[in-house]
């Protein structure tokens, strides 16, 4: 009796072997293979979750500090007299800002039922309305603050000359109060906009321009350093390479000051947002600023609370704002080809 010689082939019809991964890849649709290699060049050991031991250690010490603090503040404000009365605590902040979202949801309603019957509101502008104001009048600002902060440090960085020059300005400038500024933009914007029905209000461009002259100074700084400290190497490179003033701009330059660049623009817009509250009081553009002093002028027994919704609110749109900056400098940094 003869044995017949066992094959390969044999045992492949009784197993599956698993495709490469570029063939699993590949017999996706077309529309996915570049968005799945792309992932797999991004995290090329896959993504790896936290262990819940590093997301309890993370997690603990905030929950912690901000219960400790809220204890603190509902046990101490009821001993905090003022004129209007007690401190407000925890509970009494929310349920002002409660209310003020209440205040919103029926405003919205009116509004919708003046619209419906054909009429023109003109009705009074909420909280929330106010918030975005701020954050229109603050977007403003940053922007105008960029596109001027961000071309002087790039020459400024370029040019040893024209950094001496300007030096001893933006060390003058830089310290000045916003309230020093509103009276002079004050006067200049009311004397050139004399069109009976501008495109914007009187008060949104004077708080927005004194914002940008408070908040220019952290980018055009940045820009300058992070142009002036890019490798020698590279501009050797860029001369041998006899690159025009543009190219060196484009492909040696900005790549590498961009980290300086978007921190300078993350510092300004903390300060502008800082800024903001206190030209919104002075010049009566409606914001969060307009808010606190109006509230302030009320005096009643729900003014303070309200006022202490604004500032938490305040205090919490700087933080995503700041985080949102975080988040775009990263991207960029890790994308940054010209």
């Amino acid at each position: 009796m003869t044995a017949a010689p066992l094959r390969k082939d044999n045992f492949e019809m009784d197993q599956e072997v698993a495709p490469p991964a570029d063939a699993a890849v590949a017999a996706l649709p077309l529309a996915a293979q570049p968005r799945i290699s792309a992932i797999r060049q991004r995290f090329p050991d896959g993504v790896k979750l936290p262990t819940a031991r590093a997301v309890y250690d993370g997690a603990w010490p905030p929950v912690v500090g901000v219960a400790v603090f809220l204890g603190l503040w509902a046990i101490l404000a009821p001993m905090v007299k003022t004129s209007l009365g007690a401190l407000p605590g925890p509970g009494d902040v929310w349920t002002a800002f409660v209310g003020l979202v209440g205040e919103w949801s029926a405003s919205r309603s009116e509004q919708a039922a003046m619209e419906a019957a054909g009429g023109t509101w003109s009705g009074a502008p909420t909280f929330v309305d106010q918030i975005l104001t701020s954050l229109k009048t603050v977007g403003m600002g940053f922007v105008l603050s960029s596109i001027v902060a961000v071309p002087l440090g790039l020459v400024a960085g370029m040019s040893k000359t024209f950094n001496a020059a300007i030096n001893p300005l933006v060390q003058i400038m830089r310290p000045v109060s916003p309230l020093a500024w509103l009276p002079i933009v004050t006067m200049v914007v009311s004397a050139s906009m004399t069109s009976e029905d501008p495109g914007m209000s009187k008060s949104f461009v004077i708080s927005a321009v004194v914002v940008m002259l408070c908040s220019l100074w952290p980018t055009l700084i940045n820009t300058a350093i992070g142009t002036a400290s890019i490798d020698k190497d590279l501009i050797n490179v860029g001369r041998v390479l006899k690159l025009g003033w543009a190219q060196r701009l484009t492909k040696l330059v900005l790549p590498s000051s961009l980290p300086y660049i978007f921190t300078g623009m993350r510092l300004s817009l903390g300060v502008g947002w800082m800024v903001l509250i206190a030209a919104e009081m002075l010049s009566q553009n409606p914001g969060l600023g307009k808010f606190v002093w109006d509230e302030f002028q009320n005096g009643n027994e729900k003014s303070l609370a309200r006022i202490m919704v604004a500032v938490l609110v305040i205090g919490l749109i700087g933080f995503a704002l700041d985080r949102i900056m975080m988040a775009l400098q990263a991207f960029v940094s890790r994308n940054r080809t010209f």
